[in-house]
């Protein structure tokens, strides 16, 4: 288990920067512009605490894996983390248009890529939960 738990704090290393090129890449700043200021910011600054979220856990994972696995309360925060990226695949499927993605290349690919991620780390997070 915890060869897939350093897995994922790598992966939630990379995916925590990525949130870095988020304004640039989605062009934000022309986006943005006809939202309020209020709008904006709630944008700018949940990704950020988005990417300091899975910053965090990922440090957890890899300064406390033992402690996750061998006590209850690691139990429940386990748990909490199996629910927490289980819901995040389902978001995948039903919080997103299939239009932003469906025949088109990159998109799909991304989207194919991102649900097998968030497959993987809600099965790594349930089977430390059931097996542990």
């Amino acid at each position: 288990m915890h060869i897939h738990f350093v897995i994922i704090v790598i992966l939630f290393i990379i995916l925590a920067l990525i949130h870095i090129i988020f304004p640039k890449y989605f062009d934000w700043e022309n986006e943005f512009k006809s939202l309020s200021l209020i709008n904006r910011q709630i944008m700018k600054v949940h990704t950020i605490f988005i990417a300091f979220t899975v910053l965090l856990m990922g440090l957890l994972l890899i300064t406390s894996s033992n402690e996750l696995l061998e006590t209850n309360l690691g139990k429940k925060i386990i748990f909490g983390l199996a629910i927490f990226w289980t819901f995040r695949l389902i978001i995948q499927f039903f919080g997103y248009s299939a239009k932003l993605w469906k025949g088109k290349l990159f998109e799909t690919t991304v989207h194919i890529t991102f649900s097998l991620l968030w497959f993987y780390i809600s099965f790594v997070f349930w089977i430390a939960y059931i097996d542990y």
